[in-house]
């Protein structure tokens, strides 16, 4: 029986014009050097601060972790799993559940001690380090706002241009997890509960996208 430790890699990146190679062979070589088994890469160009049902990759991982044996999942720093606290924490907490440890490769930090148990410092670090990606975040988006009314003071105008049709694959980015809930044969009105999202857009997203 082989009982070398199993892990999968998660590489994210926030824009299409940057690339995740850096972060994808330090978490490589982390795993060579600790003779790790890497059974799965996943990796994707997405804003950290999208919600974790918007991620594509990072939802994919979840299902995979569950349904395979995973013993550990290697991320380059903690900004790149979630830069939204609420979402980091509660993929940490669903992780432990799981008997998954998180390995932070920037920190050295690992959320379970090799018993199995929750490591009690990285919970605590972990949980400082989200505070602070979300003060990070909503400086930025403050410096957006600050930057978008210049612009409008100066003439410029924001917003879709008129006649603007947004593009499937943009439905797609936007409503992953309600397409995945219509595809899993949920009711509209059970999907809206969970998600939020109107009626009127489930049943739009139903005919576009569910046979």
């Amino acid at each position: 029986m082989d009982d070398k430790t199993r892990v999968v890699i998660y590489a994210r990146v926030s824009t299409s014009t940057q690339d995740y190679d850096h972060q994808l062979k330090s978490l490589r070589d982390f795993a060579k050097k600790n003779s790790y088994i890497v059974i799965k890469e996943f990796k994707e160009k997405i804003s950290g601060a999208k919600k974790m049902y918007e991620r594509m990759a990072l939802c994919e991982l979840m299902d995979f972790i569950k349904e395979n044996r995973v013993d550990k999942i290697l991320i380059f720093e903690c900004s790149r799993l979630s830069r939204r606290p609420a979402d980091f924490l509660n993929i940490i907490e669903e992780l432990n559940e799981l008997g998954v440890s998180l390995y932070i490769l920037q920190n050295g930090l690992e959320t379970l001690l090799p018993d199995g148990t929750i490591n009690p410092i990285a919970t605590l670090v972990c949980g400082i380090i989200a505070q602070f990606n979300q003060m990070e975040r909503n400086l930025i988006r403050s410096r957006m706002a600050a930057g978008y009314e210049t612009y409008r003071e100066n003439g410029g105008v924001v917003g879709r241009k008129e006649g603007y049709i947004k593009p499937d694959i943009d439905y797609k980015k936007e409503y992953f997890k309600e397409i995945y809930l219509l595809e899993k044969g949920n009711t509209l009105k059970d999907i809206k509960a969970i998600t939020g999202t109107s009626i009127n857009t489930l049943r739009k997203l139903k005919s576009k996208f569910i046979l």
